[in-house]
């Protein structure tokens, strides 16, 4: 080897604990074994609950609330076939968002943040589970996704729904970087130094429509009072200073 390692990068992962928070261990009767798991759940739900723990490089209680919890997220991705539509493009409403979960994903893949994929993909599935539909263009770039986490269902969904490849075949979903930035932003207002509420606003919004909002948002707290300055950092914060 050209290196004194074998290996260029190394990451040492966590601890899994007993769900007492103590060193799994025979003689303490909390060791979790895994085909008991994978009987009683499936693959995929271990597979998912051991990505969700935590960070990767930290150590985690065994918890069988969460791992319940993660068997309750597959169901719900199994039933996301009961409000598909068709659709060959991200929808309107869900374009932004598919872009975004994309990026992060991918980033957090890359940077072994496996546990917050998880939390983007709960997250997706709320917002299809809101608006009550998901169409096959979001369906295959979620399961797409999902895939390195939960693979039996993912491709169970993918071949159920119409796509004759297998999943493990298709190419990494790709991101529009514009696509991934908010129209919107919440800016806090401060009065004298000190948070007094926020305000949604775009970001191209003019300093007058946001200081109309401002005046509007905070006026209880500054009626009757003589405004010194009003010093407004666009799109971070806006600050009035009164005496």
């Amino acid at each position: 080897m050209p290196t004194k390692e074998p290996y260029a990068k190394r990451t040492s992962h966590g601890m899994i604990l007993g769900s007492n928070g103590e060193k799994m261990s025979k003689s303490k009767g909390n060791v979790i074994n895994p085909d008991d798991i994978v009987n009683e759940f499936g693959a995929d739900t271990f597979r998912v609950y051991e990505m969700f723990m935590g960070p990767f490089d930290q150590t985690a209680n065994w918890s069988m609330e969460s791992i319940r919890g993660c068997f309750k997220f597959l169901d719900k991705v199994w039933n996301l076939q009961e409000i598909l539509v068709d659709g060959e493009d991200y929808s309107k409403e869900c374009e932004k968002m598919m872009n975004k979960a994309i990026k992060k994903v991918s980033q957090d893949i890359e940077e072994m943040k496996f546990n917050t994929c998880i939390s983007t993909f709960m997250t997706m599935l709320n917002e299809f589970t809101r608006i009550k539909k998901i169409n096959k263009a979001e369906f295959k770039t979620f399961l797409t996704l999902l895939n390195p986490f939960a693979p039996h269902i993912t491709e169970e969904l993918n071949k159920l729904i119409g796509f004759k490849e297998d999943i493990s075949t298709y190419e990494w979903p790709l991101y529009d970087e514009a696509k991934t930035i908010d129209d919107e932003i919440e800016l806090p207002i401060q009065v004298n130094g000190k948070l007094k509420a926020t305000i949604m606003i775009s970001l191209d919004e003019n300093e007058e429509s946001v200081k109309e909002k401002v005046h509007k948002t905070i006026s209880d707290k500054i009626d009757g009072k003589n405004i010194v300055k009003e010093i407004y950092v666009k799109n971070k914060i806006y600050n009035v200073v009164v005496k």
